[in-house]
């Protein structure tokens, strides 16, 4: 549940930041899938990291 929060996060903070640039629909997808991929990736550490605490 962290990962997919994260990637979402991710996804509105990557196209918001592509948006303030200047770029075209193009770059805010673009934009938006690479920020998906590091939120996802941050968010698998994030419950890797609470599973470990709480075990």
């Amino acid at each position: 549940m962290i990962v997919i929060a994260f990637a979402l996060i991710g996804v509105f903070l990557g196209a918001r930041l592509a948006a303030r640039n200047g770029g075209v629909r193009a770059d805010k997808v673009q934009y938006a899938i690479a920020c998906a991929i590091a939120g996802a990736l941050l968010g698998l550490f994030a419950t890797i990291l609470v599973e470990n605490l709480i075990a």
